[in-house]
């Protein structure tokens, strides 16, 4: 049958009765045929719990040390459904990041998958046994356990799926799908049955966390047919029935299927962001670099990104980052930038938010920032910002106008029909 690779997220197995419903649910697929790697999350709230731990110890923990700590959680997880899969009857094995050789680079709490020895797993799967992997985690050349960052597991199975060429990555998490936007700001949001890679990178760099960006690019550049499914329905429910629900991730194969899809294929929005303005720079080739190069070089991602029309030989720079990162940003521009550049003032905000329209039809289709700009406009809700792709309109507004702003463009672009 198919060689499939499932995720399970961290509600789905935040319980001991939760994980004996995970492994029955592999169970069904395995006695269906298919040949299985599942590769789960800690339990929820474990990794917080952990590091919560590591910072009573060290105020700023080492962030190899961190590592070692915070990749156990999966290491408990992973017995746990292997026993439970075991106890049904069902052949199993567990393995850490660094069992299977899931090779990364150093950048600890942070690491990027290099390569994946999978030879483990296909011993596994030619035994007739369901591999259970560790997500989130690997280890680099120098032998040291390493971790992905927050999310790591969705690109730690989107990773082995690639590696393995499985016929489909299956990310089972607290949601049946990917929404045309967040059902607790609009109830009559409707779920996608298929959405591009495209559509849902764009949406999951807009704020959209149905998946995790990373194993997003992952899936797109290996190809990798991925599905996000309800891992709350009934673990019983028939094999064909679920092999057909929630929202598959997939390519744009036809040209022309662009042009039949709605113009707009969901609404995200992304409250935890912050703006940074630097007033009266001169206006001159380099600009740009002189403020944004530093940034850059301290690990600071910088997104949307404005420049006034110069006057007098001046101008002003806005843009965007973490609301995390806006006291390091605005530190470091005044202590490195400002003395060089002699601007007049350096200010942040962080009272906003991202509002997104996402669509491959958009490449298509005329007049759909003006629809926009317009559905704002009736509402009182300046725009601050203005940032374009080919598939994504995205404004920065007033963070207290965020749910009205959802709720009114996903009416305007008529997203609760089919």
């Amino acid at each position: 049958m198919a060689l499939i690779v499932q995720k399970y997220g961290g509600t789905s197995v935040g319980s001991v009765e939760r994980i004996r419903n995970v492994a029955r649910r592999i169970a069904k697929w395995k006695a269906a045929g298919h040949d299985l790697v599942v590769v789960p999350s800690a339990m929820a709230g474990e990794t917080n719990r952990l590091l919560g731990l590591a910072k009573e110890i060290q105020p700023h923990p080492d962030p190899r040390e961190l590592d070692v700590v915070a990749s156990t959680g999966e290491q408990v997880t992973i017995g746990l459904l292997s026993m439970a899969l075991l106890e049904l009857g069902v052949p199993s094995r567990s393995h850490t990041g660094w069992q299977v050789k899931m090779v990364t680079d150093s950048a600890f709490t942070r690491a990027r998958i290099v390569s994946i020895d999978e030879d483990r797993v296909r011993a596994d799967l030619k035994e007739g046994r369901v591999a259970v992997v560790a997500g989130f985690q690997g280890v680099d050349a120098h032998g040291n356990v390493t971790t992905l960052g927050r999310g790591g597991s969705d690109t730690s199975a989107v990773a082995l799926a690639a590696a393995l060429k499985a016929d489909e990555c299956q990310i089972y998490t607290d949601v049946d799908g990917v929404y045309t936007a967040d059902p607790r700001i609009v109830p009559e949001a409707r779920r996608l049955k298929t959405v591009t890679f495209e559509e849902m990178l764009e949406m999951a760099g807009a704020g959209s966390k149905v998946l995790q960006i990373r194993s997003v690019e992952f899936a797109g550049k290996y190809r990798v047919p991925t599905r996000v499914l309800s891992s709350l329905t009934n673990p019983l429910i028939p094999v064909d029935q679920e092999a057909r629900s929630g929202t598959l991730v997939t390519f744009e194969e036809d040209p022309h299927m662009a042009m039949e899809k709605a113009m707009v294929s969901g609404v995200a929005a992304q409250r935890d962001e912050a703006k940074v303005t630097v007033r009266s720079v001169p206006d001159r080739p380099g600009i740009a670099y002189a403020i944004l190069g530093p940034i850059a070089d301290a690990g600071i991602n910088v997104d949307v990104i404005v420049q006034n029309v110069g006057q007098d030989g001046m101008t002003d720079l806005s843009f965007t980052v973490s609301r995390a990162d806006l006291a390091r940003t605005l530190k470091l521009l005044k202590e490195q930038v400002q003395p060089h550049i002699r601007c007049r003032e350096v200010s942040g905000e962080d009272r906003i938010a991202k509002i997104s329209i996402v669509g491959m039809a958009m490449r298509s289709h005329a007049g759909i920032a003006a629809r926009m700009f317009r559905t704002l406009a009736e509402e009182g809700i300046n725009i601050q910002m203005i940032s374009t792709s080919e598939i994504k309109i995205t404004v920065v507004i007033d963070e207290k106008y965020t749910e009205l702003a959802v709720r009114v463009l996903h009416r305007a672009f008529e997203l609760e029909q089919e």
